[in-house]
């Protein structure tokens, strides 16, 4: 079989359409960044070391060990879904006409901005994205109220209610889903059930990833991680578009990565946490992969619950279980470098998603 040959098999396509949206994503990114960071250093958008938890209490050990980030860019992660939003439109708008004056229709295959797969989990990005946006700013010209600093919790909660309700009500009343899957063991059908599993599947993803966004690159390699697991369990699933679009999140994270690694020259911050988060959980919910989900991040219940454990412990007992809570900045406190707390918590998010994938692909359902 000859190159020709093989370039005419719908799979190489299928495939080409994927590395190709995650390439330009990368490029894009990468072309972006001097921009957005010259932006960031002119207006002095950077971060304030919090002093306060969330409880108010004196934060002590992390003040002290990340005094030196203080100033450090914030709203980084604005850079991951402008590109995202950039590159659809480009694939959306402009490749169909090159493809048209260049009879190659190649570049028309590259469109992944469909209805059924990809509006979806683009509201969540782009609406958590300026919820982010706000509360960077607030953090960081500290005119927000939050104990913890920024926007008060109590307001960004009921942002991301209103965007999981909203997307709850589409999936269940719209699109008719009411089924959740339980690899290799079947389909289940819980009707209005599916709205309240809905909305905490993208609380917990939103409000995890927030939390586990504390180190130079941590949270960036998980979700590069998830968002590049995920793309192969819907192309898996044939859900091309919304392979495609886990791809464009993957390459504007890699791009975002080559700058957010230690020592970072620019944050993430809530607009890229928040909003990353919340579409990850998206994409979980349009896989029929819930329980997936949960595997691939193990590491957000962990710092999540982290969390949970240390402000129960202090609240009823008046001790605490965790050095520091989220859990990171606990193996901090023990003495690890930040930097082996990073790399360790990115081969501990890859042993998981081997297994979610093996356990979701093999135990596949059905799917809409």
């Amino acid at each position: 079989m000859d190159i020709s040959q093989v370039q005419t098999i719908p799979e190489v396509f299928n495939v080409m359409k994927i590395l190709v949206t995650a390439f330009l994503a990368f490029i894009i990114a990468f072309s972006l960044t001097p921009l957005m960071t010259y932006f960031l250093y002119k207006y002095k958008i950077g971060i304030k070391i919090k002093t306060n938890a969330v409880d108010g209490e004196k934060l002590t050990f992390v003040s002290e060990m990340h005094k030196h980030k203080s100033g450090t860019p914030i709203m980084g992660g604005i850079l991951i879904w402008i590109t995202v939003v950039i590159l659809i439109c480009t694939s959306h708008y402009l490749f169909p006409l090159i493809a048209k004056w260049s009879d190659i229709n190649f570049f028309a295959r590259l469109d992944f901005f469909s209805r059924k797969e990809v509006w979806l989990p683009l509201f969540a990005l782009v609406s958590a994205g300026i919820l982010g946006v706000f509360d960077d700013l607030a953090s960081a010209r500290g005119f927000g109220k939050n104990k913890g600093g920024g926007i008060r919790f109590i307001f960004r909660f009921g942002w991301l209610i209103i965007i999981s309700a909203l997307g709850a009500w589409w999936f269940y009343y719209k699109l008719g889903w009411d089924m959740i899957h339980i690899p290799a063991v079947g389909d289940f059908n819980i009707g209005f059930w599916y709205i309240p599993l809905f909305m905490f599947v993208i609380l917990f993803s939103a409000i995890s990833s927030n939390e586990t966004d504390g180190l130079d690159g941590l949270n960036g390699g998980v979700l590069l991680i998830a968002f590049g697991s995920f793309g192969l369990i819907s192309f898996s699933q044939n859900k091309l578009d919304l392979a495609a679009f886990c791809a464009a999140i993957s390459g504007a994270l890699l791009a975002f990565l080559w700058f957010n690694i230690y020592p970072a020259r620019f944050f993430m911050g809530d607009t890229g946490a928040v909003s990353l988060g919340a579409t990850l959980g998206v994409v979980a919910l349009l896989t029929n992969s819930v329980l997936t989900l949960f595997l691939i991040v193990f590491i957000y219940i962990l710092e999540s619950g982290s969390v949970v454990i240390q402000l129960t412990s202090k609240k009823l007992f008046k001790k605490k279980v965790f050095l520091a809570a989220p859990l990171h900045h606990h193996f901090e406190a023990r003495g690890w470098p930040e930097t082996k707390v990073t790399m360790r918590v990115w081969i501990f998010t890859l042993v998981m998603a081997f297994l979610g994938l093996i356990i979701g692909i093999l135990g596949m359902g059905k799917y809409h």
